[in-house]
């Protein structure tokens, strides 16, 4: 008997747009292969015009580089403390720990599951008693939801701390009519294959200026002294994105209104099929927010709830996933300091992320929503 093998529907898939080949295949066709060349240039100015605000762009090989870099560029070193959003991916706090800096986790509030001003106020005042001002911190736009820029950034210049603005989520997104990744004195992009838009692999550093910048694609670039031979003065990464990878990404640039627009889309949807489930919550934008719905969550009742509605979709051949652990629960930063106050880990219980995909189509969402009331009996 044969069994019949429901199509897979996967969390975030990459959606290329057309025009990547064609750059792809002009890199071939030069020879610039080399880690630089015309789409590395290209990709660097459609990022800056997209995002505007006076930002310089610096591709490298992951969001996770741009950060590391971004906390070197701000003068953190062995010894120091950064203030680290706690509800996020890992690569938010990773590479303070490169530098032998000691991240301090700092929990979320409910309207944007985002970094909370109030803990944020209390981790520095903490800190500085203890004769350990915080270096930096790095607020995250979680899911693309943006974090509460006037209150972080207030109290960032309150303390004179610098602010690495962590976009990786959050490219599309906006506050008060500016784009995300413009509001830091660092900002960080991720185009990992799950992101908005992909190039496989790769990230973009932001910053103010053009000195800066170049700060940036020296250290990325093994930290060349200008002489004729190679010499080193200082120590240096190879961070730098290729001219094939530029490509794929200054295709993606063309298309990623439309995948935002795509991406509200699903999110629309997933709110206007599920409202009426009492078990089901949303989180909405907060005033001044637009959010590129890079991925739609919802919450449900509690922890057993969010599991069986998870292995019930993945049965039915569709990828769904819990929210982010925090980063103050993960064994590897146990000992870390911590200011907590229970949402992130109420909403790590209790969240799931839904399939958001941009190339979804109506009849996959639908097929979604109809297993989620199932399962709730709705």
């Amino acid at each position: 008997m044969e069994t019949t093998v429901m199509k897979k529907i996967w969390l975030s898939p990459p959606h290329m747009g057309g025009n990547e080949e064609a750059y792809v295949k002009e890199a071939f066709e030069t020879n610039w292969i080399a880690p630089l060349g015309p789409n590395v240039q290209k990709f660097e100015k459609s990022i800056e015009d997209f995002v505007g605000n006076n930002t310089h762009a610096a591709c490298l090989s992951s969001g996770t580089s741009a950060i590391h870099l971004g906390l070197e560029l701000l003068g953190v070193s062995k010894g120091d403390e950064v203030i680290c959003q706690s509800f996020t991916f890992s690569a938010s706090a990773n590479p303070i720990t490169y530098l032998g800096a000691s991240p301090i986790f700092v929990d979320s509030e409910e309207d944007t599951w985002n970094i909370s001003p109030i803990l944020l106020e209390e981790a520095i005042k903490d800190r500085m008693a203890h004769g350990k001002k915080p270096k930096a911190i790095v607020a995250v736009h979680l899911y693309g939801m943006p974090y509460k820029v006037d209150e972080v950034h207030a109290i960032a210049r309150n303390y004179d701390i610098p602010v690495i603005e962590d976009s990786a989520e959050a490219l599309g997104s906006s506050y008060r009519g500016f784009n995300c990744g413009s509001f830091g004195d660092i900002g960080i992009l991720s185009f990992n294959g799950n992101k908005i838009i992909t190039t496989s692999g790769g990230g973009a550093l932001l910053c103010k200026d053009q000195k800066t910048k170049e700060k940036a694609v020296f250290l990325a670039t093994q930290a060349r002294d200008d002489a004729p031979h190679y010499q080193h003065s200082n120590i240096g990464y190879n961070y730098r994105m290729s001219n094939v990878l530029a490509g794929i990404g200054r295709g993606q640039m063309e298309v990623l209104e439309d995948r935002v627009k795509a991406r509200r889309r699903n999110f629309e949807f997933y709110k206007e099929n599920l409202s009426d489930i009492s078990e089901v919550e949303f989180v909405n934008e907060s005033e001044g927010s637009y959010s590129n719905r890079w991925l739609s969550c919802i919450l449900t009742p509690t922890f057993g709830v969010r599991e069986n509605l998870r292995t019930t979709l993945e049965k039915s051949n569709i990828e769904s996933r819990p929210l982010w652990k925090p980063m103050h629960l993960q064994p590897v930063f146990e000992k870390n300091v911590s200011f907590v106050n229970g949402v992130s880990e109420d909403l790590f219980e209790r969240g799931l992320c839904l399939p958001s995909g941009s190339s979804l189509e109506i009849e996959d969402l639908e097929r979604i929503c109809e297993i989620i009331k199932n399962e709730l009996k709705c």
